[in-house]
């Protein structure tokens, strides 16, 4: 049910085994479904195949020049609205991972930088997409989805990112579907060996991260059992990283002048004032998590006991964060080809991606809430009731602490698959595939923490930053000020947790290809598919008292840090937490301190979901005054049964749906192409947001309750209808065969979002002594929304003389409108009203430009990437400032070179960001000023490295 896989041409023996192959893989396919695989009639290059995108027998692809021409020839040819990016040499993909990649791509978009990589991406501003490996579904532990970082680049050939569908692909994810393609052996003409070394310098974490693979392939022809090939193919990235986040915390209300007296009770002044208070005063007082906040017009009021009392917002913390670890990830593709004759192809691929990420979060937290006794001036922002900065706010409880955390993925797949011809009409394919995926985290934490005697802050201070220090009581012999005096501090809370998700999936596809003797039907596929997933998470949650000891008793856990955020904020550099990490490594010991022992998991929910689907699709071709019109009409149903169980309960579900989709193409002239799509496609929620159960979390920053979050076993899928519309130039004659330029057009109409319903409720959850106020949030299909838009894209390498040949440019732009209703709800969790909202994380617009220069034996890219701000998520329903949380906007610089030194052996110099950029957010729409949030500083890397194949 996807493309065919790239191969070179080779000899057959003879024609004997042909009838017997041919019954052998009717038997599999129609009565056992046992032997299995992708069949495809090989198609010569730059000619439409018999899937949605080009094959690239006649290629042999080096260097980005090559990279691009390979891929505008698959989008050329492919009937649908395909972007491809191609592999530059064995083991080299343009970019240090396969996000960064994509960035470049028309219609990407990416966030979540952190870690050394970015995290998320979104196709034309959405980031549900289905993730396939040759073809085949893949996914990580109990989620829908693989994580694209997670598949190291020097084991792919190439990547092919769908932005529209046909019924034969996989209906998951309204966003888009993204193929990897991996190498196997009958790739390559005979031998290849290919081997790289790289070693990354992160400037932050001052520390080199070697990066290794290997890949040996061969194919033999034998006497009588036709030809044979074997691949290995090895990786290994270590990645070492630093993050730093400095943050001004949320706002809420505080009374202001000399204090208030409503219905006989005194305000202390400058008392914060809390939703509820006891009872006493009006219950509630205000109403937190308001999309627009509460009011910020000077000498603004709220109702307490029928008084009208002035406030002010300000900031109940300022906290930040060194973030350290670790990461690893090793990989294996194992890929072994049968052709008994050129009528029937074997394939087995057995595939391991593992994770292992250690990390160390050095957090500083100090609350500045409490307002009693002196105090120095407050200034405001000019016009509000917000204020910017205080001279002296003393006696403010604060915290340190160390987390480690431990997370470990081991994922496998092993797909046994073939494909026949099995007459000059008909060809078959199937495939089984079986993939298990485990993740497994560790949570250990230790607190320690002081009442400070003063601290000056400004949230503020510059460009969104905040600057904040304490201060030092001369008639002391302790500095105060000094973050890193351990005497200052006394051992706090310790947090013990721990989780696994497990996934597993059976999943077997059996595909079909017709040619009637019809002129204008080029081919009838038809296929089935049967999925049989499980899935289940479970958890530990175990919080513990501070000791009530001082951190001096405990020399073996000082931990202080250095230099952080380079200088680049008034803030604290260092200060001492517990060792996390140190913690970590003694367990147990440090649990029994707190008398504690380490508990087991408890499974909180297992879903097992069996999916068998099916698909019709017609292609066909004629001409229009001479101009060829080629397209594919089809429907694929969808049949879905989900059985779930939780604790003491259960749940099922069956869902079923029938998906239209069309797409044409139009060759104008020889080199202009238009295509029109339509299709409906629909995205099932993740297992997690079925789970009923509710996790509760005591309230840890003084706001007066707890949190809530549990699932929905009632979600439906969120349904799409797509419409697209392109034209596409591709210029420069066959000389150059790298230059187009293409628009595309979009609209996205989506059902059934699933967004959270909040309300207040009174639970006794465990550990709780009694009856505890708790904002609980669970999902619901509440929201519909509508995304449009469009994109233009460049490839250009002009025929320029002399030492200026080689230059050219690849860029794009894409603008996006989206809209969403989202519910309003009360305290209580009734729905008010509704909002029309942006799309979260869709930038209205973002472009990329990368200049490339490539000549003889040097290859040079600087490149470019740029994205508008951006609504990111919701805050906590919980404070006084604006609900949505957005991002500036956000770029990253990047530059590549490299050094052809024979035919063998390339040198390689990456730099990314080389700005070393700072990322931003901040509440409410036009809130960057006055409602500034996070600040988070990511490191510029260098990478060296070499390549050597034959």
């Amino acid at each position: 049910m996807t493309p065919n896989s790239p191969r070179t041409s080779r000899s057959f023996p003879a024609q004997k085994r042909k009838t017997a192959g041919n019954a052998l893989a009717v038997l599999l396919v129609l009565a056992a479904g046992v032997t299995l695989g992708q069949a495809q009639p090989t198609a010569p290059a730059a000619t439409p195949t018999d899937d949605n995108v080009v094959q690239l027998d006649t290629y042999v692809v080096s260097g980005f020049r090559s990279s691009l021409t390979a891929a505008l020839d698959i989008k050329r040819e492919s009937v649908q609205i395909v972007d491809s990016i191609v592999s530059e040499d064995i083991g080299k993909f343009p970019d240090n991972n396969l996000v960064e990649s994509m960035q470049r791509m028309t219609g990407i978009q990416v966030t979540n930088r952190g870690a050394g990589e970015i995290g998320t991406v979104s196709i034309r501003g959405l980031n549900d997409i289905n993730t396939t490996l040759n073809g085949q579904n893949m996914f990580i532990s109990s989620g829908q989805a693989m994580a694209l970082q997670d598949i190291p680049t020097t084991l792919l050939a190439r990547v092919d990112v769908y932005k529209t569908r046909s019924s034969d692909l996989i209906e998951n994810g309204i966003a888009g579907s993204v193929d990897v393609r991996t190498h196997r052996p009958f790739d390559f003409e005979g031998r290849r060996v290919a081997l790289a070394a790289r070693g990354i310098y992160q400037e932050q974490r001052d520390k080199i991260g070697p990066n290794y693979s290997a890949l040996f392939s061969n194919r033999w022809k034998t006497a009588n059992g036709g030809e044979v090939g074997a691949l290995v193919n090895i990786s290994y990235a270590e990645t070492p990283y630093r993050d730093q986040n400095v943050t001004a915390g949320a706002q809420v209300p505080f009374v202001t002048g000399a204090g208030a007296v409503t219905g006989g009770v005194t305000w202390v002044p400058w008392e914060r004032i809390f939703p509820t208070r006891g009872g006493v005063a009006e219950n509630p007082i205000w109403q937190a998590g308001l999309d627009s906040g509460l009011p910020t017009a000077p000498n603004s009021t709220l109702q307490i006991n029928g008084v009208a009392v002035p406030y002010v917002l300000a900031r109940d913390a300022v906290f930040q964060n060194d973030f350290t670890g670790t990461r690893k990830r090793p990989a294996v593709n194992i890929a072994l080809q049968w052709a008994p004759s050129k009528d029937a192809e074997y394939t087995f691929e057995s595939f391991y991606f593992g994770y292992d990420n250690t990390s160390f979060n050095n957090l500083f937290f100090s609350f500045v809430d409490w307002w009693g006794g002196p105090h120095g001036p407050v200034e405001l922002y000019p016009g509000t009731n917000i204020v910017q900065s205080r001279a002296w706010t003393p006696f403010v409880y604060g915290f340190t602490s160390g987390d480690a955390t431990a997370s470990k993925t081991d994922t496998y797949i092993n797909t046994l698959s073939g494909k026949w011809n099995i007459s000059d009409a008909l060809k078959l394919r199937s495939a089984l595939t079986y993939q298990t995926s485990e993740f497994d985290t560790e949570f250990f934490a230790m607190r320690a923490d002081r009442v400070h005697r003063a601290i000056s802050v400004n949230f503020n201070n510059g460009s969104g930053i905040p600057a904040f220090h304490f201060i030092d009581d001369p008639a002391t012999t302790v500095n105060e000020s000094d973050m890193t005096q351990p005497s200052l501090w006394n051992v706090a809370q310790l947090y013990d947790n721990g989780d696994r998700d497990e996934g597993s999936a059976v999943t077997w596809t059996a595909d079909g290809e017709y040619t009637p003797k019809i002129e204008f039907l080029s081919s009838i596929k038809f296929g089935l598919r049967y999925d049989d997933r499980e899935a289940s998470e479970a958890e530990r949650r175990q919080d513990s008292p501070g000791l009530g000891r001082p951190l001096t008793d405990f020399p073996e856990l000082y931990h202080v840090n250095s230099g952080f955020f380079d200088g680049r904020a008034g803030v604290p550099s260092s200060w001492i937490v517990p060792n996390g990490l140190a913690i970590f490594n003694d367990a147990d010991h440090y649990r029994s301190l707190y008398n504690r022992t380490k508990l087991p998991l408890v499974e909180n929910f297992n879903v097992t979901e069996k999916n068998m689907s099916g698909y019709v699709r017609g292609d066909f071709k004629t001409f229009l005054s001479g101009h060829r019109l080629d397209g594919q009409v089809g429907a694929r149903y969808v049949n879905v049964k989900t059985d779930m169980s939780f604790g003491a309960g259960s749940a099922s579900e069956k869902k079923s749906k029938l998906l239209p989709s069309g797409s044409l193409r139009f060759q104008i002239t020889p080199d202009l192409i238009a295509r029109a799509s339509y299709a409906e496609t629909l995205r099932r929620p993740n297992f997690n947001q079925l789970n009923p159960n509710i996790t509760y979390v005591r309230d840890v920053t003084n706001i007066g309750y707890g949190t809530a979050s549990g699932g929905n076993p009632n979600l439906r899928p969120t349904q799409s209808k797509n419409y697209d519309l392109a034209l596409e130039y591709y210029f420069g004659g066959n000389k150059t065969r790298s230059n187009a330029i293409y628009i595309s057009l979009f609209k996205r109409e989506i059902d059934g979002f699933v967004v959270d319903f909040r309300r207040r409720v009174t639970a006794t959850a465990p550990g709780d002594t009694g009856p505890y106020d708790y904002i609980l949030s669970q999902p619901d299909n509440a929201s519909n929304g509508e995304l449009e838009g469009y994109e233009v894209g460049l490839v250009y390498f002009p025929d320029l003389p002399g030492i200026f040949q080689g230059f050219g440019v690849q860029a794009s732009y894409t603008s996006l409108d989206s809209s969403q209703d989202i519910p309003i709800t009360d305290s209580q969790g009734r729905v008010t009203g509704t909002l029309n909202r942006p799309m979260f994380g869709v930038s209205d617009s973002s472009y990329n430009i990368t200049l490339a220069y490539e000549r003889s034996k040097v290859g040079a890219r600087l490149s470019y990437v740029w994205r508008e701000a951006f609504l990111y998520d919701y805050e906590a329903a919980l404070f006084a400032n604006p609900l949505g949380r957005y991002r500036r906007p956000e770029a990253s610089l990047d530059f590549q070179l490299s050094y052809r030194v024979t035919d063998r052996l390339t040198m390689t110099v990456d730099a990314t960001n080389l700005t070393e950029e700072l990322y931003q957010s901040y509440y409410g729409e036009n809130g960057a000023t006055v409602h500034n949030f996070g600040t988070s500083l990511f490191s510029r890397t260098i990478a060296v490295g070499a390549r050597y194949s034959f």
